[in-house]
């Protein structure tokens, strides 16, 4: 009698278990049937995804995770910090794939901005994208620079007594390997009322960029021409009278080497340099070095700090070699 009891107990007991199996295999399909695209298709009921994303409302609060459900009127994602989110797709900007976690900093979204085109006075070629425009504060001055395109950015420089000034343009020109770009502008200014405009300069440029934006080296060169608006006066030592000249001007090439390297997920070491050889109205050559190294500190793309140790060395063929240091803080805004 014992032997039919065990045999229906056995039977129960697969008949359960294998009821069970069937249920968790019909959920595991259903799971998998909703899995989004990654192209977000809005269309359908009840979306589900493993993937990261990186989504802007238009109050610019940005959340990063995974998009659990989207019914065409609000979204459903989970984050770390905060759990389950639903949001209005009314309220959404944009939703972006995060392609790279390593772009993640503290669960947020880490993204180097339009600053990545900055050393500290030079440029590089790495585009950026339409409406990326920032500004600079810096111990001389303040700058603002627009994106105008994804390749051309127009900009601004000046002194805090708003003279001199100058416009700055750029045009970047992508290649189909992604870590190197070519770019070339100008710089086009006047002395302003300080001199009543009668003074101008131009430094006209190209220059390539090797590497992405947390690691890269660019190589640059340009022409530059500072006229001063002052005239240059000559002692005639036979009327013992002072003639009246050209005005004053230095010219000459201009090269640099500039580069970038993430040293810590808030922080990257910053390296800018420029060296030019020029002339003046006597035919007098001098060759000037700048170089700065620095630290930039950046825990998201709306601001950053940097603080850089800067010397300038003049070597003149009568005075000698001469030298002094130019200590540098610069604040960056993204707008």
């Amino acid at each position: 009698m014992k032997t039919p009891k065990l045999l229906l107990l056995l039977f129960a007991f697969c008949s359960v278990s294998l009821l069970n199996a069937t249920k968790e295999n019909q959920i595991e399909d259903d799971v998998s049937s909703k899995q989004i695209s990654p192209n977000l298709d809005y269309e359908s009921d009840s979306i589900v995804s493993k993937q990261l994303y990186h989504i802007t409302k238009f109050n610019n609060v940005e959340y990063v995770g995974e998009i659990v459900s989207d019914d065409g009127r609000e979204v459903l994602i989970y984050t770390e910090k905060l759990g389950n989110i639903y949001i209005p797709k009314s309220e959404i900007k944009s939703i972006e794939v995060v392609k790279n976690e390593k772009s993640l900093l503290r669960g947020e979204y880490y993204d180097a901005g339009p600053f990545v085109t900055r050393y500290a006075f030079t440029t590089n070629a790495l585009p950026i994208k339409k409406g990326s425009n920032y500004a600079l504060i810096n111990l001389y001055g303040p700058e603002a620079h627009f994106a105008l395109s994804n390749n051309f950015s127009v900009g601004i420089l000046t002194t805090w007594l708003a003279s001199p000034f100058v416009g700055d343009f750029k045009y970047s020109i992508k290649t189909n390997n992604e870590k190197l770009n070519f770019s070339f502008g100008s710089l086009i200014g006047t002395s302003g009322y300080l001199n009543a405009f009668k003074g101008y300069m131009f430094l006209p440029f190209g220059n390539v960029t090797f590497g992405d934006a947390k690691k890269n080296l660019t190589l640059a060169a340009g022409y530059g021409y500072l006229n001063s608006g002052v005239k240059m006066n000559t002692y005639d030592d036979l009327t013992g009278n002072y003639i009246q000249g050209s005005n004053e001007y230095v010219a000459g090439p201009i090269f640099s080497i500039a580069g970038i390297a993430k040293v810590g997920v808030k922080a990257s070491f910053i390296f800018d340099s420029m060296i030019g050889v020029i002339h003046d109205n006597t035919n007098e050559s001098v060759v000037a070095m700048f170089l700065m190294p620095g630290m930039r500190f950046q825990t998201n793309d709306k601001k950053a700090f940097q603080v850089s140790l800067a010397g300038i060395t003049v070597i003149t063929p009568n005075d000698g070699v001469y030298a002094f240091p130019i200590p540098m803080c610069t604040w960056f805004y993204k707008f």
